[in-house]
Formats: C-alpha cells, structure tokens, sequence
C-alpha cells in the first residue's frame, strides 16, 4: 500500500521579485518555494523529494486536494462581538483554575483572581482566554465534572460579560455545556472528543468552533502510542477525527487542531511534530500549538523548572508561528505578544522591502 504526503518546505521572505511566484500558507504571512512531497509505502517512508511550488500540477493526484487546502486561508472565526483572524498570528492565554496543574496549579483557583488574570491577558493582546478546571500534567487524577463545574463556570461567566473571548479546556460534556451557556465560545478537548460520549453531539447542537487535540489515548493522555514515523501517524489520527467530527455536523473552518506536544510523546517525537507541524496545514483547518513551559523545554535546558522556561516557550512559540500555526497557547502572554509583535514587524519589512 502507497501513500503520500505534502509538507511545505523551502520558505521565504514573500513573492516580491520571485518567478516562479512562491505558495502562500493558508491565507497567512508566509510563503514556501516547494513541497516536501514524502511516500509511504507499508506504514514505512520510502522516499522523498521536493517539488517545486511552479511544478505543483506534476504532484500526485491523491495530494491535489492537499495542495488546495495549503494555500486556502483560513476562515476568521465570529465569536459574539469578537473576530478572531487567522491571516496573522493569535495568542490564546492558560487559565488553569486548578489546584495542580504542572506550572500553575493553584495560582488562579480564587474566582477573583483568576477573572483579573483573565481580563488581564485579553488586555495585554491575548485573542483568547482558555480557562480549564482539569489538570492534564501525567499523574494527575480526574476530576468529577461537578467540581470541574464549580471551578470553571463563575469565571467563564465574568469573563464572557466582560467581552473577553473565552475557550473552555475539558473534555466532559456536562462542563462543556455549562461553560458555553455560561458564555464560553469554543471547546478546546484534549481528548477530541472522544473521552465522553456525549461531547460530539453536544458541539454538534452547540455550533461552536472546537479544537481537537492528539493524546496517546482519550483514558490515558501519556499513554505512548507512537511509532517510528510520530508526524505521520499523529498527522493520520488528526485527519481522522477531523472527518469525523465534519462528517457529524461541524464545518472544518470551525475545527482547530493541536498536534498535543507532550502528551503521549517522548521528547524525540515532540521535536519532529515541532519540525514538521506545517503539514498539518494541509487538513485544511487552522493550527494551535500548545508548548509553553512543557517537559520538552526542561528536557533540552537543564531540567529547568515549569517557572523557569520562559526562554524556551517563546523559542518554540515562534518556531509554531514560522511554521504557519494560527494560534500559540501560552502561559506568558506579554512576552509571547511582544515577540510576535517583533516578528510581525520583521515580516511587514521583508514583505515591502521598505
């Protein structure tokens, strides 16, 4: 059995003076000059070569469709009064209203506080603010979805009456529902919806935008399930559950997807979803990555602690965004708005050459 696969590759600064004109990504800030086009054949890379971005009608006919969704953009998303753009770079804010999450378990469980941490974020240029009441660190025990309730829906609330645009992090459908009644806009599953069985139907009658996340299992987040080939096989089990969950009732330009960096994956498999994250472009759906101060930032620093990785979580912040990710999850919102800003500035220059 042959498959094939189309990466992005070989970007630069814009289309200004170059022939053949480079690809644009999703309707974004950045172009690419070719295709990483990879084969597959019995679950194994057989081989690959580039394929220049003027040679596109010479690619397989099975990545056509692939080719066509790298280069649609992406659609804004319409949240009450608020529009979030994916023709530029997002940062969605961690609110972990928990008492045990891996870096900030504890800091916001008092409403107040965690309200003013969240007007805070949107105030500093933060698109979104995803407020979870679950920790997913490994070790951490479920929580009944009345506490979860209790935990998220009174910030949610003050959140949504202050105008800012709020995600609910969970994956229970009963909080999911409280949340969005609550004023929350999006669902952000760990589990992509497969950890409860009412979730998918509930998004469904909801017409929210969702985002679906890759775990090694929907009981067992860390469980290790990847093989030789992480990209891919990540790539693959995404593609699934966005036809899934399109063919249920939700259009694909309200689908996010997030490549779920350390959950179920080792540090080497991290860093090839990190170096490849562009092709999950071609699902057609904008890009979130969740990176900020994980394992993987310890792991090549030290073993620096969660509160000491703010270097490393703006490092692959950006490396996400020069990749094409739409939306950067982080917990040092300021810092990550400031360096996106500078980027920004960058590539407002390279484009205009002014």
């Amino acid at each position: 059995m042959k498959r094939f696969y189309l990466k992005p590759t070989a970007f630069v600064d814009g289309p200004i003076g170059l022939e053949p004109e480079p690809a644009r990504l999703a309707g974004g800030l950045l172009w690419h000059s070719a295709y990483e086009l990879i084969e597959v054949r019995e679950g194994r890379r057989a081989a690959k070569r580039l394929v220049p971005v003027g040679e596109a009608q010479s690619l397989p006919d099975e990545v056509q469709p692939v080719a066509q969704r790298l280069a649609a953009p992406r659609p804004s998303l319409q949240l009450g009064a608020r529009t979030i753009r994916f023709d530029q770079p997002q940062v969605a804010a961690i609110l972990n209203v928990t008492p045990d999450s891996f870096s900030d378990g504890g800091v916001h469980a008092d409403v107040d506080a965690a309200v003013a941490a969240g007007v805070a974020a949107a105030g500093e240029g933060a698109a979104l603010v995803d407020v979870g009441g679950e920790s997913t660190r490994p070790g951490a025990q479920p929580v009944w979805e009345g506490d979860e309730i209790e935990r998220v829906v009174p910030v949610v609330e003050r959140l949504a009456r202050a105008g800012v645009a709020v995600s609910v992090d969970t994956r229970n459908a009963a909080v999911m529902e409280a949340a969005l009644a609550a004023g929350a806009a999006i669902v952000n599953d760990v589990s992509a919806l497969l950890y409860d069985d009412r979730a998918l139907d509930l998004v469904v009658r909801a017409g929210c935008p969702v985002v679906l996340m890759h775990a090694g299992d929907p009981r067992d987040l860390h469980a290790k399930t990847l093989g030789a080939e992480p990209l891919l096989s990540v790539h693959d089990w995404l593609e699934a559950r966005v036809a899934a969950v399109e063919a249920a009732g939700v259009a694909r330009s309200r689908i996010i997807v997030d490549p779920g960096i350390g959950f179920g994956k080792s540090i080497a498999d991290n860093l090839a979803l990190i170096n490849g994250l562009a092709m999950f472009q071609g699902l057609g759906c904008a890009l979130m990555l969740g990176a900020s101060r994980k394992r993987i930032i310890g792991a090549l620093s030290n073993e620096a602690p969660a509160d000491q990785r703010l270097g490393g979580s703006l490092a692959l912040a950006l490396s996400g965004i020069m990749s094409g990710a739409q939306i950067v999850r982080v917990h040092d919102v300021p810092e990550t708005v400031q360096a996106l800003r500078v980027w920004r500035g960058q590539r407002d220059q390279a484009l205009t050459g002014a």
